[in-house]
């Protein structure tokens, strides 16, 4: 579904990335983990078209996305919840949903969409017409993951959903995650790529992992052969 190949990326004379390469299987929970500074959320957003590589190539569902505007990226079943959630503060939970699905002109898939999230997000139901700066971090968290669902993306990046978050509110994040991904009677679940530095979490959650430090992919292989992985256990899971 999604191949990054040799991505390098450079913030002026700092590179951020020194060709990182990896892929994405439809149905995958895929994750990166690393350590801060690493190049996990810029791997993210230069597979979103936020920023432009100096090399290398990012094919989602056959198309090379290299000169694709973001909003296109968007329209093409690719969406992404920052780092930071990025909500709109002075604007409703309801405004903020609608934006979500600002490419989209289907009203009644639109509506239908909502209805998804706000039984995936029940919190959010109850708080509509709220100004979504006045909600909590984790109920924050919840909007930017809903507001990415509007889009209908087939692929769905989730930048450190976290992040901040109390340890009760995570563990109802990450159940969430697992739900996105599962089919449903309406059709597939939908494919994640996730970066967390909760790693103890996101090894659980996803089917495959890359760890990236400094800018690299050191190691790669199936989630639970990470989490067994010493060096792994010692570097990202505190144990050893």
């Amino acid at each position: 579904m999604l191949t990054v190949t040799d991505l390098q990326v450079s913030y002026g004379a700092i590179k951020a990335l020194h060709g990182v390469s990896l892929r994405v299987e439809l149905g995958e929970i895929v994750t990166l983990i690393g350590s801060n500074g690493a190049g996990k959320t810029t791997t993210l957003r230069a597979i979103s078209g936020l920023v432009r590589p100096v090399s290398g190539t990012v094919v989602f569902e056959g198309r090379d996305l290299g000169r694709v505007p973001p909003h296109e990226i968007v329209r093409l079943g690719l969406a992404q919840s920052p780092e930071g959630r990025g909500i709109f503060a002075n604007m409703t939970v309801e405004e903020n949903l609608e934006l979500g699905a600002f490419t989209r002109s289907d009203r009644a898939g639109i509506d239908r969409d909502r209805e998804r999230g706000l039984m995936l997000f029940p919190r959010l139901r109850e708080r509509l017409k709220q100004l979504a700066g006045t909600l909590s971090g984790g109920e924050q968290q919840m909007l930017a993951m809903a507001r990415a669902l509007m889009a209908r993306p087939r692929l769905l990046l989730l930048d450190e959903p976290s992040l901040g978050l109390a340890p009760q509110i995570v563990q109802v994040i990450f159940k969430i995650i697992r739900d996105i991904n599962q089919p449903t009677q309406e059709g597939p679940g939908t494919t994640i790529l996730l970066v967390e530095q909760n790693a103890h979490m996101a090894l659980k959650v996803a089917n495959r992992a890359y760890v990236l430090e400094v800018g690299k992919v050191v190691m790669e292989g199936p989630a639970a052969e990470l989490a067994a992985s010493d060096a792994v256990r010692k570097a990202y899971l505190g144990v050893g």
